[in-house]
């Protein structure tokens, strides 16, 4: 077996360090000994663009807030549902993973990041979220492991009743807030509902063929 090889890492401010790895064609983002993500499961970070895209319809100008770039397949399934109007900000906390995306791993991002629809933020998206006032068509949060979080107790002010309220006041009428999970969260759920959020919760599929699943939850603001 092709053994793992040691990339980088990266600093998270406030804390911690994300580490990258490679075993071939294969490449792993951890913190610690817990995965957050890998190049061969991307199904579920897919679904979470393609789906809020069906969901908001076609919108004239669409503009995207993507929470954490990841290894931009949230980014890549939103360019390619979205009109070539569409304007989408992605929101990255450690800038070290947007050098990554331009280095280490540009074989997975391809030319995505050069699409003239693309601005890259490197900032906690909790400050653009409380910038916009009802101008965003989409906000999909793809931070931590989810709402339970991993690796910023911070998080909670995207998540909490605070953030959820914050993230509801960005959104413009009929505007889709979407979230991707490691796992459900029936008070989460909940959350949302309390909120002012139609929202639903689906699992999907984390890859191809059986195994693992993961949650999104698609909360709609009334209106619209």
């Amino acid at each position: 077996m092709i053994p793992w090889e040691a990339l980088g890492t990266a600093s998270i401010p406030g804390g911690g360090e994300l580490r990258l790895m490679r075993r071939g064609t294969e490449y792993s983002i951890m913190i610690g000994g817990t995965e957050l993500m890998n190049s061969r499961l991307s199904g579920s970070e897919e679904a979470l663009a393609t789906l809020a895209a069906e969901r908001i319809g076609a919108r004239r100008s669409a503009r995207i807030l993507i929470g954490g770039l990841g290894m931009g397949f949230t980014l890549r399934a939103a360019l390619a549902s979205l009109a070539p109007d569409a304007r989408i900000t992605v929101a990255e906390l450690v800038p070290g993973v947007v050098d990554w995306a331009k280095g280490a791993m540009v074989e997975v991002f391809g030319d995505t990041l050069s699409d003239p629809r693309v601005t890259v933020a490197v900032e906690d998206v909790v400050e653009t979220i409380g910038r916009a006032r009802g101008t965003l068509d989409a906000i999909l949060l793809d931070v931590d492991n989810g709402p339970g979080g991993l690796t910023r107790s911070s998080n909670d002010r995207l998540y909490g009743s605070a953030g959820l309220a914050a993230s509801l006041r960005a959104l413009a009428p009929g505007g889709v807030l979407g979230i991707w999970s490691q796992g459900p969260d029936a008070a989460f759920t909940a959350r949302l509902g309390r909120g002012g959020f139609q929202a639903e919760e689906l699992r999907v599929k984390a890859g191809r063929g059986r195994g693992t699943k993961h949650v999104l939850w698609f909360a709609t603001k009334p209106g619209g």
